[in-house]
């Protein structure tokens, strides 16, 4: 997938919603050699959480399977 966006005049991009979807977080990792910047999702609790925000499940099982989660580290 490939999405353009704009920086603002303050530094600010806005992530499409179709990009932001794909990456089932709100915390990004920006890594910049030379001119290529790479966005990867950041595995950390509070974006991890996110994803089960309104869930019927119960908070344990959510528990679990966050640290899971956290626990693999970032996808490459």
């Amino acid at each position: 997938m490939t999405v353009t966006a704009t920086i603002t005049s303050r530094g600010q991009l806005t992530l499409p919603k179709e990009a932001r979807r794909a990456i089932k977080t709100s915390t990004v990792v920006i890594q910049v050699d030379g001119e290529t910047v790479v966005l990867r999702p950041a595995r950390c609790v509070a974006g991890a959480l996110a994803e089960y925000a309104g869930s019927k499940a119960p908070l344990r099982d959510i528990r679990e399977k966050v640290w899971r989660e956290v626990a693999r580290g970032p996808k490459r």
